[in-house]
């Protein structure tokens, strides 16, 4: 397959500076030239006009009218007739200087103003531009349902803003149809699920079980359970990849405080030291999926950790720009090509028992969900490995202004 590259300007003076700045400098760099044209052709008029006058050859003129007449021997006379053709001469001296230096003066004062007018033109004309790109950057943030609507003359512009206004509409209904096709099979799904967790349940509770059947039956559900937990998450995933319609203020430190008792069991029974430091902070979005980003973050920092010894931290900060949930545990060694790929979807960091280096294996949700979430809240995700194993998850969410 073929590329064509667009030729670099190298050295251009221009490049690199805004479509404004560059209308403002072709516009006064045209005018420039054509107002230099036009100076240079009125001087070469005048000097032509004043050389073929009367005034120029008069020194000429008038010694030969006095040979004419057998008087040019004649001192005084010949004095008259070249003072009055120096004098001539300087007349026609001073006015080319004149029109020279007027023009030029002219010319550079209307060429400042021509520069103002290019600015101010350019701003004007690029004005829908504008509308177009900011319109396009809140798009970025998921606001799929917001339009250009530009109003003006059916020019190029006009045509640009609605063809993009007809492409958002189209992937608006795209992402709408996609969302409603994963929650319906989402739900499609659980119902049949509910079902056999309830009768896996009802099964075990039976005192007649035997052994066998009793082992199945918990394998059963063990296997139901990871199926549930799939279903939901493919669901939050996919409403978190939508926008957020729910927007309401979101104490990040009560969301950590539930996700570390919600962890805390887990973690006893694991041998696993918890510890937080959880300061106020406050942020916009969904508490729902907040609290799930908060959930994924506690528990994968506790269910993939070392077997003795291990530990977790989740802490909670703020400042003036942002804040911060950053989780850190131990366990076994991360690479930083790995890190990427733990946040793929259907992606789980597991521990090799023979080898002891880590592995992707299984499916997973946890840290995809995570990245969606933040994204979807307009934040970020920064993971990196620790210096002896495990891994340090911040995210970070911006302040409402």
């Amino acid at each position: 397959m073929r590329t064509f590259r667009t030729p670099q300007l190298q050295g251009w003076p221009l490049r690199g500076r805004t479509i404004r700045t560059r209308l403002t400098v072709f516009y006064g760099g045209a005018f420039f030239i054509a107002g230099a044209m036009l100076v240079a052709v009125m001087y070469f008029y005048v000097r032509q006009s004043l050389d073929n006058s009367p005034g120029v050859n008069a020194l000429e003129t008038a010694q030969a009218f006095l040979g004419q007449r057998g008087m040019q021997a004649h001192p005084l006379l010949e004095d008259l007739v070249v003072g009055l053709s120096k004098q001539a001469e300087q007349q026609r001296h001073d006015t080319l200087r004149a029109v020279l230096v007027w023009s030029l003066a002219c010319l550079a004062v209307v060429g400042l103003a021509a520069f103002a007018s290019g600015w101010v033109l350019a701003g004007r004309v690029l004005r829908p531009l504008q509308e177009i790109t900011a319109t396009a950057r809140r798009v970025v943030d998921r606001n799929l349902h917001e339009r250009i609507s530009l109003n003006g003359p059916p020019d190029e512009i006009k045509e640009l803003a609605d063809t993009f206004d007809a492409m958002l509409e189209r992937l608006d209904k795209a992402f709408d149809s996609r969302y409603r096709f994963v929650a319906n099979a989402s739900h499609e799904l659980r119902t049949p699920l509910a079902i056999n967790r309830t009768v896996i349940e009802v099964a075990l509770e039976d005192p007649d079980l035997v052994e066998p059947t009793r082992r199945l039956a918990e394998t059963l559900l063990g296997v139901n359970k990871r199926n549930e937990r799939l279903i939901d998450g493919l669901l939050v995933l996919a409403s978190s990849d939508q926008r957020i319609d729910r927007l309401v203020q979101v104490d990040l430190a009560e969301a950590a405080h539930r996700a570390v008792a919600g962890v805390g069991e887990q973690a006893r029974q694991a041998g696993i030291q918890l510890s937080s430091r959880i300061n106020p902070a406050r942020v916009v979005g969904d508490p729902a999926l907040v609290q799930r980003l908060i959930d994924n973050l506690t528990d994968n920092a506790v269910r993939y950790n070392i077997r003795k010894g291990g530990w977790v931290h989740v802490g909670v900060t703020a400042d003036a720009r942002a804040a911060r949930v950053r989780v850190e545990n131990s366990g076994p060694a991360v690479s930083e090509a790995d890190v990427e790929v733990m946040f793929e979807p259907f992606r789980r960091l597991g521990d090799d028992e023979q080898s002891g280096t880590p592995v992707f294996s299984g499916a997973g949700l946890g840290l995809s969900i995570v990245r969606a979430v933040a994204h979807a809240h307009g934040g970020r995700v920064d993971a990196t490995p620790g210096p002896r194993g495990g891994l340090t998850v911040e995210v970070v969410f911006p302040l409402p202004q």
